[in-house]
Parts: structure tokens; C-alpha cells; sequence
């Protein structure tokens, strides 16, 4: 990957913020009911959240293994996989996600900076036709606020502009960054709309309704506040 010059670069967050993931959540549990019915689907969700709580990404492919190790008899089970892996994300864009990287551009360097597991997460960037829109500049991470560091090193910059639907996530590279950074919120999904979740300190520079709002947003007068 090669690195950028330094100027502006735009760290994009995927799930909730370019990608409806509270709607592809809804498809593979109705996919699971379909085809397995209601035990199995709830059998599923109760190991996907564990492993949320455990690990603070979506493992869905994961899952799909501890479910088959704790039901090895459920061999059927195992098309799970392959519903995940073909999953048509390009569908669950929110509406002109693509727009916006494409402006983006206009300012600097767009980048996505994601958690996320080692096959299902760069495969849902790939397929939704995000990598190719951000010119394959990827960061997949464990705990991406813990690799800020990596990140600097990978893209440097003199500002920098993360756009995540997370407010813990905005905060805590806020505290790290601090003036170098502009945090921006986007009102989807939800971590966004929890209950208490403006009241994360310190507060994102900017809130949005929706990802399209940034298409309306005059970067050359923010950014050369910057």
C-alpha cells in the first residue's frame, strides 16, 4: 500500500456509516429463520453478540464456527457461510455513500479505518464496491482507536477527518488527535441513536443526520479553518 502525501486524509468507517448494517443484521437472522427456523436462528444470534461483547466487532463468520463445534450435527448449517460470503452488499449502501467518498477526493485522501475480523469484513468492503471507490486504501482492525499510531504511519497527514457512526470511537481519537482531528457523526444505526450517546465527552465536531449530509458540507471552509 503506498502511502499518501501529507494534507487532508478522510478515515471512513464502513457498518452504519456507508453500509446499513443494522438491515444486513435483520436479512441473516430472517435468512437463518427461513432456512433453519426460529431455534437455530436464536442459537446463532445468542453466540454472534457473545462473541460482539467479547471481541467489539460483528464475527458473523465466526459464529458460524462455534455454532457448528457446540451443533456438529447441524451439518446443514454450514451453508450459512456461503450465504455470508455472497451476500449482496452493494444493496445495503445508504444512499449516496459513493457520492460522498467521491467528494471526499475533491478535499484529499479517503481511507477506510474499520474493525472487523480477517475475511468477512474485507470481503463486505470489496463486494459493496467501497475498496474500489477509496482506491483499495483499507485499514481493518481489531480495535482501530488502539492503532492510531499505525494509521499516522500508513497515511500521513496534516489533518485529519473521521467519520464514524460510534461516539465512544470518535471520542477516543479526538483525545489522541485532538486539534488534528475533526470528528463527524452520522445519525445512523444503532450506536449512534442509543440513548446518551451525544452526551459521549468529548462531543464530535460535527453531526450529521445521514452519510449524504456530507455532500452538503463546505470542506474548503472547515478544513481551511484547519
Amino acid at each position: 500500500m503506498a502511502t499518501v502525501a501529507e494534507g487532508f486524509v478522510f478515515l471512513l468507517d464502513i457498518d452504519n456509516t456507508l453500509l446499513d448494517n443494522d438491515r444486513i443484521r435483520d436479512d441473516i437472522r430472517e435468512h437463518l429463520e427461513r432456512e433453519f427456523g426460529t431455534a437455530c436462528r436464536d442459537r446463532y444470534c445468542e453466540i454472534e453478540e457473545r462473541l460482539f461483547v467479547e471481541g467489539g466487532y460483528r464475527d458473523y463468520l465466526g459464529a458460524v464456527q462455534l455454532y457448528w463445534q457446540n451443533y456438529p450435527e447441524d451439518t446443514r448449517f454450514l451453508d450459512v457461510s456461503g450465504y455470508l460470503l455472497d451476500y449482496p452488499f452493494a444493496e445495503r449502501l445508504y444512499p449516496e455513500a459513493l457520492g460522498v467518498i467521491d467528494r471526499l477526493q475533491s478535499f484529499g485522501s479517503t481511507v477506510v479505518l474499520t474493525d472487523g475480523d480477517a475475511v468477512f469484513q474485507p470481503r463486505k468492503i470489496d463486494r459493496s464496491g467501497i475498496r474500489a471507490a477509496v482506491g483499495g486504501n483499507m485499514l481493518v482492525y481489531v480495535h482501530k482507536e488502539k492503532e492510531l499510531a499505525d494509521v499516522e504511519r500508513r497515511f500521513p497527514a496534516r489533518h485529519f477527518v473521521v467519520v464514524d457512526d460510534k461516539p465512544r470511537i470518535l471520542a477516543s481519537v479526538k483525545q489522541t488527535w485532538g486539534k488534528r482531528v475533526t470528528t463527524v457523526l452520522p445519525r445512523q444505526g444503532q450506536f449512534a441513536n442509543a440513548p446518551g450517546a451525544l452526551a459521549t465527552e468529548p462531543a464530535p465536531d460535527v453531526s450529521v443526520v445521514g452519510i449524504s449530509d456530507l455532500l452538503h458540507i463546505d470542506w474548503a471552509r472547515l478544513l481551511g479553518a484547519r
